[in-house]
Parts: structure tokens; sequence; C-alpha cells
């Protein structure tokens, strides 16, 4: 690719990041359908697989989700800079967006309509994140022990309140031992 076509797609990252950062509420969960929609979907940088692997990732990594899954799909796409535009382009529409509300929040803190606004906004964070789940889901080669793995997640973060942290520790470990079997019998 010659330094034209190579800016150009850099600018094109960018500009995309940028519109998923925009125009998305409840945080790196709520962007997960938004950026595999543009970069799966639209854009056909990025397998879904590939996709998959990524937002996987991003669980078991400290930060912002939102933050890792762009420095890592924008490093699979363009390298350095592809990651470089990615992660500015998703974090700085949440920088001015922020710097905006902090200067006129304690003008506003007391309006009802703007309370009420932020107050319909969270079922619809939710569905995104439960979209976001579903989709992730249907890309997942299921087994037994997954189904297992996936319900005592569920059961131990939801029901015993458990660490997350903890659940995606055991979770790799277990399915680190799962897959030793599996690659004997595929060898």
């Amino acid at each position: 690719m010659d330094e034209k076509g190579r800016s150009k797609l850099l600018l094109k990252m960018f500009i995309t990041f940028f519109k998923i950062g925009l125009f998305t509420f409840g945080g790196g969960y709520a962007m997960i359908p938004l950026i595999e929609k543009e970069v799966v979907e639209n854009k056909k940088w990025v397998e879904k697989d590939k996709f998959t692997d990524k937002v996987s990732l991003t669980q078991t990594i400290p930060g912002a989700v939102a933050i890792n899954l762009s420095i890592l799909v924008g490093y699979d796409i363009k390298g350095v800079l592809g990651a470089v535009m990615s992660v500015i382009g998703v974090s700085l529409p949440s920088f001015i967006i922020i710097l905006v509300i902090a200067f006129t929040l304690t003008k506003t803190a007391g309006i009802s309509v703007l309370q009420s606004a932020f107050e319909g906004i969270r079922p619809a964070i939710a569905a995104l994140i439960v979209y976001a789940g579903i989709s992730l889901s249907k890309s997942v080669k299921w087994s037994m022990v997954l189904v297992l793995l996936a319900a005592g997640a569920f059961v131990a973060i939801g029901v015993f309140n458990i660490n997350p942290i903890y659940i995606i520790v055991i979770a790799f470990i277990i399915g680190s031992l799962y897959s030793i079997p599996q690659g004997r019998k595929n060898s």
C-alpha cells in the first residue's frame, strides 16, 4: 500500500472509532457491538473469529474495555499507527464530552429533564450489553464444558458476587486444561 493509501486508511480508522466513541453511551461493553458492526461487518477489516478472540483478550488485561479493544483491533488492522489512531479516535469524544460536562455540571445538576434523560439511557445501555453477549456467544464453538463454564461463571458472579477477575483466571485455567486433550485428539 502506498503512502497515500496508508494515510487514507488511518484517517478512516480514526473517523470510524471517533464515531463509535461519540455515539456510544455506557462504556466499553456497550461499544463492543458497535465496534464489531463497523470493523467486522461494514469495513471487513477484521474477521469475526479474530474479533471474538480480541474481545476475550480484553477481558484478561487491565484497563478500559473500549480502549483495550480499540488498541488490539487497530493494531491488527494497521500496526502501531493503527492502534494509536483507533485509541485516540475512540477516547477523544469522551474526553471532549467530559470537559463540557465538567464546565456545565454545576449549572445543570438540578435540572430534572437532564436527570430523566440519563434514567432513560440506562435501559438502552443494558440492552447493548446483553446484545454484545448474545452476539459474541454465537461465535463460540460450544461444548458441554464451555456451557458448564459459562453457567458456573454466571452463578458465581450473579449469585455469590465473586470478583470477575477470579472467574476470568479460573476460566483461563480450565480452558487451557480442556484444550490439552483436544489438541492431542487433533494431532
